[in-house]
């Protein structure tokens, strides 16, 4: 089968960028495969759901450059089809003193980002969220919201088919033939430009194209606690500070489309690319590779250390109730006792220095391009970065 672009990989990004091939180019032909029985089966399905507002993000970054920009354009996407959105807000808080200079850190940068944010104190932030405390003073986010993956990836793909893009379910990346031939599903593909959006998978193809030399992919599992009561202990979505040295954002409260609040997420390695539960997934590739990977980064980065011990300990209920109850005046930490559907973060390292990479990194030439990093908020941020990755890569042909 032929097609002038082919897209590996049925989640945001590839929804994505397909969407912005065939605004910019109505004659393409576009094809997408994806290697299971729906879009949107793993991370992009399985997140928060929350529309970052862009200020975590050094001004150098693709993160700072998309994120702000992707807030507005899924708001409007949203709008446009009648699609759900809660649109809660985002609070920081600081729980010491110590916190004050990297909250104040964070506001810089969404300041530079161009994030319309809010420095408040205590009293504003009671009329705010009665329930959350800080010490001195906390974040405001007015545009972060909170929306439904799952609802927008569906929306997206039925769009796109009214627009003749193809999509082939059930139809795994096997490997590459020759050029731009690889074989899938079974089948063999030939396409002037492939564009590998294949998540936690993205690296072994891009490897088989000459590219990700020093890159690899570590799964980390991440699920969060739900709340039980009948009540509503917090509105908007409440995080502490977080450890600017870590691409995570620590445990925080969220507000689901539907008024579910969550705590969350746990964010320790997985053992191998699809560890959602039990042995489902299971892979022994995998497990060797992470568990190498993970030996490396364990032995060399006191940090890694550091942070795999403070994850694990997630895993124990009362534990995570207790750091989110840190956050708020009052809470039923009893409450939380429903786990949610676990995801996997398809999480970059460079293996030259065993790092975990805060960026977006994406790697290409004209003939393939290979997304390799899209890692919250890829989410918030997947359509701008999709007109970023056609406005660097593709070219008229």
């Amino acid at each position: 089968m032929q097609a002038h672009t082919l897209i590996i990989g049925g989640g945001i990004m590839g929804l994505a960028v397909a969407h912005t091939i065939r605004q910019r180019y109505p004659a393409a032909s576009i094809t997408l495969l994806e290697k299971e029985k729906e879009v949107a089966c793993h991370a992009s399905g399985r997140n928060s759901g929350v529309l970052h507002a862009g200020f975590y993000y050094s001004a150098d970054s693709l993160k700072a450059k998309f994120c702000r920009e992707g807030n507005a354009a899924m708001r409007a996407y949203v709008a446009a089809h009648n699609l759900r959105i809660n649109d809660c807000k985002k609070i920081v808080v600081a729980q010491n003193e110590s916190e004050l200079p990297a909250l104040h850190e964070l506001f810089r940068r969404g300041q530079i980002n161009g994030v319309p944010l809010q420095l408040i104190d205590e009293k504003e932030l009671a009329d705010i969220e009665p329930n959350a405390k800080t010490t001195g003073q906390a974040i405001y986010a007015t545009t972060t919201a909170v929306v439904n993956p799952i609802e927008i990836c569906q929306t997206l793909k039925g769009e796109l088919e009214r627009q003749n893009v193809t999509f082939l379910m059930n139809t795994p990346y096997e490997r590459r033939l020759s050029g731009n031939a690889i074989m899938a599903g079974g089948q063999c593909f030939e396409a002037e430009r492939i564009i590998n959006c294949a998540g936690l998978y993205a690296d072994r193809i891009a490897r088989d194209f000459g590219f990700c030399e020093h890159y690899a992919i570590i799964p980390f599992k991440g699920v969060y606690l739900k709340y039980q009561g009948t009540d509503t202990p917090v509105r908007p979505c409440i995080y502490a500070v977080p450890n600017l040295s870590n691409p995570f954002l620590g445990i925080h409260f969220s507000v689901t489309v539907d008024g579910t609040v969550r705590i969350g997420p746990t964010a320790i390695p997985a053992l191998w690319r699809e560890n959602y539960h039990g042995l489902q997934g299971f892979s022994p590739r995998d497990l060797l590779e992470v568990l190498t990977r993970e030996a490396i980064m364990m032995a060399s980065d006191a940090n890694f250390r550091k942070l795999a011990w403070q994850e694990s300990k997630k895993y124990y209920p009362p534990y995570m109730a207790a750091q989110a109850a840190r956050m708020v005046k009052h809470l039923d930490t009893t409450r939380f006792t429903g786990w949610s559907r676990p995801g996997i973060r398809a999480q970059l390292i460079d293996t030259r220095r065993y790092a975990l990479l805060h960026d977006f990194v994406v790697e290409g030439d004209q003939y393939s391009i290979h997304v390799l990093n899209a890692v919250s908020p890829a989410f918030t941020s997947s359509f701008p970065f999709a007109q970023w990755i056609v406005e660097h890569f593709i070219t008229p042909s």
